[in-house]
């Protein structure tokens, strides 16, 4: 199948891999040049811009940093839908807010085209394992269509709905995420301060009522989980920029939706601090550092 694949970050990148992997020619747009040469060499076509990338494609992926970019990406005069032929399916995995999907899907579909979105779970590391969570927001027949080439690039592959439920189902997802860990943090700094080992006290959690994904798979605490950012210098993960990001796009759907999210709108100040220190490149886990006395 041709697939045009566009955004080749630290997500789209190891996505796009897989997808040649399986045998398909992938037409790429992407502003890195280093990443696009590196997925040329493997036969990949480069392209000179989302129409380009789209032009003659049988699918459309997306990939993008956020809600500008994927309106950009679609809607511009050498976006997308200016190359794109009708019928062709489409879809966005971008992790944006639900509104802006629907936008784009609406202006698709005006031209004879459908969009779906399919933001994913499962970080950097399912996205190179190809065990990514996709949560797909589509028609019944548009899913039929994706998921077998979302099944490519993860495990699980939900449909969730129409289009944009598969983003109201990520922002509910990681504003439950940002709030879990910053439990753990708090747990485990309050253990290590009242003087238990802090390995201990993550075992007796793991194995008690208060386990979670963010203190079994992804402990903050350094050494607890030895494959967690938190052993490797918080490096190598899900930056706490993006939850910050992911954060915003829940608390702001909140309070369109006036329904209150009060552990969500802590988390995110709490991220925000963590950012204006300067540790938003950091692994969103080193949300703990706040909690530790420094010297």
């Amino acid at each position: 199948m041709k697939i045009a694949f566009i955004g080749l970050g630290n997500m789209g990148a190891p996505m796009a891999r897989n997808l040649i992997r399986a045998g398909h020619q992938l037409h790429l747009f992407d502003l890195n040049q280093q990443v696009l040469a590196e997925l040329a060499e493997l036969g990949s076509r480069i392209s000179e811009s989302p129409k380009h990338a789209a032009q003659g494609a049988d699918l459309v992926i997306t990939m993008l940093p956020a809600a500008a970019h994927v309106r950009a990406v679609y809607l511009n005069d050498d976006g997308v839908l200016a190359g794109i032929s009708a019928g062709v399916p489409a879809v966005d995995c971008s992790t944006i807010d639900p509104q802006t999907i629907r936008d784009v899907a609406a202006a698709a579909a005006k031209q004879g085209v459908v969009v779906g979105d399919a933001p994913v779970s499962g970080g950097t590391g399912g996205a190179q394992a190809g065990t990514l969570t996709f949560m797909v927001g589509a028609s019944q027949e548009h899913f039929t269509v994706l998921k077998p080439i979302l099944a490519q690039m993860g495990r699980n592959i939900v449909h969730c709905g129409d289009v944009g439920t598969g983003q109201i189902a990520k922002i509910c997802n990681n504003m439950l995420l940002g709030i879990s860990m910053i439990g753990v943090a708090e747990a485990m700094a309050l253990g290590d301060r009242l003087g238990i080992d802090t390995g201990v006290l993550a075992t007796i959690i793991n194995s008690s009522t208060g386990r979670c994904w963010s203190s079994e798979m992804y402990n903050p605490w350094p050494g607890v989980v030895e494959t967690a950012p938190a052993s490797r210098g918080y490096t190598g993960g899900f930056g706490a920029e993006l939850m910050l990001k992911d954060l915003g796009l829940a608390t702001e759907a909140a309070k369109a939706a006036r329904q209150p999210v009060l552990m969500g709108a802590l988390a995110q100040q709490l991220y925000q601090a963590m950012s204006l220190r300067g540790d938003g490149g950091k692994d969103f886990s080193a949300v703990v550092e706040g909690y530790i006395k420094k010297g």
